[in-house]
């Protein structure tokens, strides 16, 4: 199993968070000196002795035998990653699913007991209510922002607690240093996806939590054109992960963690702007007849918006959701979604283009997601004001 090399010494750990965003885990290529890092697309390595072989074969840094286990592009995108979660180690993965398995299955198993959010990842969602149960793992839902409800969940047996900081699609807040003290008093491990807000943001590691996750196929790609995912913490935690996306054989390709080592570059650049569009178009649906509620962190109505605001230092990502007046078999949420123009009427989330998805759940209702892109701002409120327009419910 490979190991992660360690941070070169010019590393720019030390630096803020573009230049960690632009540099680190980089460095000019040592056979043709390209300042962009090669996309290394090679399923295996040759070696030049049985010395060399076997140090790969011992997991030697720097050393690779065949791409499911390690790659030299995807090695500089974990060693980025890592330096801006302020980590000791990060693993990549074919997709945010990939992480959030390879991490599950390496921390849970027969016998074990997962407490987890109960507003989370659609296919995370999945996973604990109907697969983990068949692998003898025992699985309590809780709302995340009830400390009472998480601390009274916790059995002997509890291995883990999953939850997302803003969670998808309801936007609920947790508190991560809260429940990462829970975590530690029970001796748990706090798994947080950070997928919503982006490392730039929020930094969980920092704030007591074990392991930070992402979709990196959202925000740290930023432009809807690469699936990954990636998962930062300490390099005892991460050795077990890795192994884990090795024997799931969900491997990220080396072209992918090329295109996320160019998309992350501009992260800081992009979500202060999905936070500037974001803020706004929270508080213009604010005022529409249509909408009943609008679930921003960074609205101070919003029930979690003072841990938010304390754990974000005043930005809150660019994602919100919102609730229209409809009455049952209207299919509001649809229309409004389908009389877009400019907004893309489409899954996923964190690109620079503005996304609408209606939601239908048990658990949190009818909710219309919006991942707020960076076009002007003025653009994405007129095509919301004229898909409002559109739905025919507004008295002259």
């Amino acid at each position: 199993m490979r190991k992660q090399p360690p941070m070169k010494p010019t590393d720019e750990r030390g630096h803020g968070f573009a230049t960690r965003a632009i540099h680190a885990g980089e460095h000019a290529d040592p056979a043709t000196g390209a300042h962009n890092t090669p996309i290394y697309q090679t399923t295996t390595y040759a070696f030049d002795s049985l010395e060399a072989k076997a140090a790969a074969l011992e997991g030697a840094p720097g050393t690779f035998v065949y791409t499911r286990g390690g790659n030299p592009t995807t090695a500089a995108l974990e060693a980025k990653i890592a330096a801006l979660e302020g980590a000791e180690a990060a693993v990549a993965a074919a997709s945010g699913m990939g992480v959030i398995m390879a991490a599950l299955r390496s921390l849970a198993r027969s016998g074990d007991h997962i407490i987890a959010a109960d507003n989370v990842y659609y296919w995370a969602n999945i996973y604990l209510n109907e697969d983990a149960p068949l692998d003898g793992i025992e699985v309590s839902r809780v709302d995340i922002t009830d400390l009472d409800a998480v601390r009274a969940a916790f059995r002997p047996n509890t291995n883990v607690l999953y939850c997302e900081f803003l969670s998808n699609p309801a936007i609920n807040v947790a508190n991560i240093p809260a429940l990462a003290a829970l975590a530690r008093e029970h001796g748990a491990t706090l798994v947080v996806d950070n997928t919503f807000t982006s490392p730039y943001l929020f930094r969980p590691l920092e704030h007591g939590a074990h392991l930070s996750l992402h979709s990196a196929t959202k925000y740290i790609s930023g432009h809807g054109d690469a699936l990954a995912g990636v998962i930062s913490g300490s390099a005892e935690l991460i050795a077990p992960i890795l192994r884990q996306v090795e024997i799931l054989g969900s491997c990220i390709s080396p072209f992918n963690s090329w295109l996320l080592l160019r998309g992350v570059k501009t992260l800081d650049l992009r979500m202060e702007r999905h936070c500037s569009n974001a803020l706004e178009l929270a508080r213009f649906l604010q005022q529409q007849p249509e909408v009943s509620e609008v679930r921003y962190a960074g609205l101070e109505s919003h029930p979690g918006h003072s841990i938010a605001r304390d754990l974000t230092g005043g930005r809150y990502g660019g994602m919100l959701s919102f609730r229209l007046h409809t009455q049952p078999g209207d299919n509001q949420a649809d229309r409004l979604a389908n009389n877009l123009k400019l907004c893309a009427h489409a899954v996923s989330l964190g690109d620079v283009s503005t996304l609408v998805w209606p939601h239908r759940s048990d658990v949190y209702g009818e909710l219309v997601r919006v991942s707020v892109g960076c076009e002007n701002i003025q653009d994405i409120i007129a095509d919301f004001e004229q898909a409002f327009e559109g739905l025919g419910t507004r008295r002259s």
